[in-house]
């Protein structure tokens, strides 16, 4: 069990390149990751990292195990799967709670693959933002969510679900950063529409602009908006940008509707996250969660 969490760390080490993003996904301290790369490189008697200074890359040896953890991770999850669905009548309710960014560009063709695969299982969904899912979790009012903020209630249990990106948009006509990248001094200047308060989005670019010394106050804000269709059709009719999920303008990025610029030396990553109570999972919540993670590979 202890080499198959020190693959889970190396594997998200491996694929974020960095100790500290890391250790923010799998809710451990940095030197604990440290600690569990140092132990599984001493019992591979290997380096699986090249170190310089703050930076890391695989070395070869490191390639070749995060391609056999993937193949592993994948089998896991396919077995876990597969095993729980065999042991399971698999009908009932489910109540879903998702917060507006997952609910509209995530879940749809989850949800319709879900169906398809357990039709007896009864599914609602309800679309709150971050803080009203997990009020509504706590209430047992739900028996999952689906969130994308950074708050923390001890009473919840997280596991990463998805990774997502936020950027900032303008409309392709917009004649804001026509060469497409900006400075954070820049991006004070640019009239800017934000997320309602509550919202899991507005939380996580507040803390991305926290570390890097500037406050949402310091930004030239527009407006704030309830939703990322309401913020697009915005943009689309004014002079402002606004940050939204790269899952929420893959539409209108193929069809030239939206440009994304880029900010120097500024990026907002975050993942979306399956919420539940602590203790064990409802057994319907728990092969939704099995077959969502299951479904994205």
């Amino acid at each position: 069990m202890n080499f198959d969490f020190r693959l889970r760390v190396f594997h998200t080490v491996a694929k974020r390149l960095n100790f500290t993003k890391a250790a923010d996904e799998l809710f451990v301290t940095q030197p604990a990751i440290t600690k569990h790369i140092r132990e599984l490189e001493a019992q591979l008697k290997t380096k699986v990292f090249d170190r310089n200074g703050t930076k890391i890359k695989l070395t070869r040896a490191g390639e070749l195990l995060l391609a056999r953890t993937e193949q592993i991770f994948e089998i896991y999850r396919a077995l876990e799967f597969e095993i729980n669905a065999l042991n399971n009548e698999n009908s009932g309710m489910l109540r879903i709670g998702a917060s507006t960014t997952v609910a509209q560009y995530v879940l749809p063709s989850l949800l319709a693959a879900f169906h398809n695969r357990f039709p007896e299982i009864e599914v609602s969904l309800v679309i709150k933002n971050t803080d009203q899912i997990q009020l509504a979790l706590t209430e047992k009012q739900i028996d999952i969510g689906i969130i994308e903020g950074r708050s923390r209630d001890p009473k919840i249990h997280y596991a990463p679900f998805l990774n997502d990106e936020i950027v900032l948009v303008t409309s392709a006509r917009s004649t804001i950063a026509k060469n497409g990248t900006i400075t954070l001094a820049e991006l004070a200047r640019i009239p800017i529409i934000l997320r309602e308060p509550g919202s899991g989005t507005l939380e996580v670019i507040a803390y991305a602009l926290k570390v890097k010394g500037v406050s949402l106050s310091d930004l030239n804000k527009q407006m704030q908006l309830a939703g990322s269709e309401s913020i697009k059709r915005y943009i689309q009719n004014a002079p402002c940008a606004a940050f939204l999920s790269i899952h929420s303008i893959l539409d209108e990025l193929s069809h030239n509707q939206c440009r994304v610029i880029d900010i120097e030396g500024f990026s907002i990553e975050r993942a979306f996250h399956f919420a539940t109570l602590h203790g064990q999972p409802d057994g319907l919540a728990e092969l939704f969660m099995n077959f969502a993670v299951h479904h994205k590979k």
